[in-house]
């Protein structure tokens, strides 16, 4: 498994656009406003009825409950159902978009995806200026939830697919199966599959004062046992009916099937839209049996922790006997610093997003004279120094006259220390963009290795001045 940099564009829309409607379960009126957002950025909920406008981010590991829906919070600030909406971002192929919401709870529409994707769609898909990453499955990864069987797994492809197979134990259901082998199918195969329940799940919900939003319009009633009079006077008030029956095919009539097999094309929908909380893109298939959101997000936090340690030891792979892309000199010619501060030897790799360089580790460096003693040790603070000066050959490198420039150090972030680099070591250096580089300031996460393991880490911040 590994972490590629692909050759295609991140995409984002062109615009904003708002949907109003009710939220399913606090039957409390929403609007919705897609927003445009910067590379790198991904997709976040922004609750612009709170104060300060908090954003909570779609990330698996701020999941809190899956009893009704995915929902996520962070700092005390909830967003409920999100899955509907993130599956339209995704199956649009959009990577970065702000979702700003006035209340908890997304508009459930219809039910689906549908009315989201159009709104995406009329406002238009741009590409922007950085590449997307992709982590490629080369082994199979799964989870399973030994209480309910269900289970979900991914396997190797050569493009992200799923596959969902349901069996809910019922006759009026049965069993059904549904796949997406390519995502621009997503509009046309899966979107506009509605939610669905059974008679005694929208009974409970009424018991407890839930699915205040519901009615026969955004989500397929399966009868699943006898209908009786009082459920049927209850079912009335709640959808607003004046008459409610059963139809042939053991649904609650006022509503038509898309699709003989549409709750689990509704299940793939739900899957597609937890798996976005992993926050990567992922190349290959991924098969769901009796998926709910419970087993889709323990899945979708195990394959996110795998693709940060796959990222952490993702060790470039550097010929060091090929030619370098910028020798000693080179780098002099750009780089400001010299001997003893220089601390990278040779550039390997140079794009718009990121950067690779080696600095060889000798016993003749001026720091082990004192650090220490008899035990050699490369300080640190140099490592995280030398990981600036890589990328510094990032953001120098957008600038006609880099000799006519100085980077400085604006901050540091999770800087961590793995293991030891020491006389003899070859360090490899990888800096990547976080942010997009804007008014000569450069984000990164940089990435130092030493004897095929992760030796440091950090997140920087460097600008780059014009020398007076």
């Amino acid at each position: 498994m590994g972490i590629v940099n692909t050759e295609i564009r991140q995409k984002t829309i062109k615009e904003k656009i708002s949907l109003t409607g009710v939220g399913l379960h606090t039957g409390k009126d929403v609007t919705l406003t897609f927003k445009p957002a910067t590379p790198n950025s991904g997709l976040a909920f922004k609750r612009i009825d709170l104060e300060g406008e908090p954003v909570i981010e779609a990330d698996a590991n701020y999941v809190t409950s899956t009893q009704r829906g995915t929902c996520l919070e962070k700092n005390g600030v909830a967003i409920q159902t999100s899955e509907h909406v993130l599956a339209a971002l995704v199956g649009l192929d959009i990577d970065n978009a702000i979702i700003e919401l006035n209340a908890s709870e997304p508009p459930i529409m219809d039910g689906s995806s549908k009315f989201f994707v159009e709104a995406l769609e009329k406002v238009g898909i741009v590409e922007l200026d950085a590449y997307r990453e992709e982590f490629v499955v080369t082994n199979i990864v799964s989870y399973t939830d030994e209480e309910t069987g269900s289970e979900i797994l991914v396997m190797p492809a050569k493009e992200y697919q799923i596959t969902t197979m349901v069996d809910f134990g019922t006759k009026v259901l049965g069993t059904q199966n549904a796949t997406l082998n390519k995502i621009c199918d997503f509009k046309k195969d899966i979107a506009n599959s509605r939610t669905f329940s059974f008679l005694h799940e929208i009974e409970t919900l009424l018991e407890h004062g839930l699915i205040k939003g519901g009615d026969l319009n955004n989500a397929i009633v399966y009868v699943d046992k006898a209908l009786s009079s009082e459920t049927m006077e209850r079912l009335k008030v709640a959808f607003k009916k004046d008459s409610i029956a059963v139809k042939p095919n053991g649904i609650l009539d006022n509503l038509t099937l898309h699709h003989p097999n549409e709750a689990a094309r509704h299940k793939l929908l739900d899957v597609l839209g937890d798996l976005a909380l992993i926050g990567t893109r992922i190349r290959g298939k991924i098969i769901a049996n009796k998926p709910g959101h419970f087993v889709n997000t323990q899945f979708a936090k195990k394959l996110s922790k795998i693709i940060k340690n796959e990222r952490r030891n993702n060790v470039p792979n550097i010929d060091l006997n090929q030619t370098p892309l910028m020798d000693i000199n080179q780098i002099m010619a750009m780089l400001p610093h010299r001997q003893p501060f220089l601390l990278i030897d040779k550039v390997y790799e140079l794009t718009d997003n990121y950067v690779t360089a080696i600095k060889n580790v000798t016993m003749n460096e001026s720091f082990f004279a004192g650090h220490f003693p008899g035990a050699p040790v490369m300080p640190g603070v140099l490592i995280v120094e030398a990981m600036a000066q890589t990328g510094g050959i990032l953001v120098l490198n957008t600038v006609p006259d880099p000799e006519n420039y100085l980077t400085f150090f604006m901050k540091m972030d999770n800087v961590k220390f793995k293991q030891k680099v020491m006389p003899g070591d070859t360090l490899i250096f990888k800096c990547s963009l976080i942010t997009p580089i804007r008014r000569g300031i450069c984000h990164m996460q940089g990435y130092a290795y030493a004897n095929g393991k992760l030796c440091a880490e950090a997140e920087l911040m460097a600008q780059i001045s014009k020398v007076k």
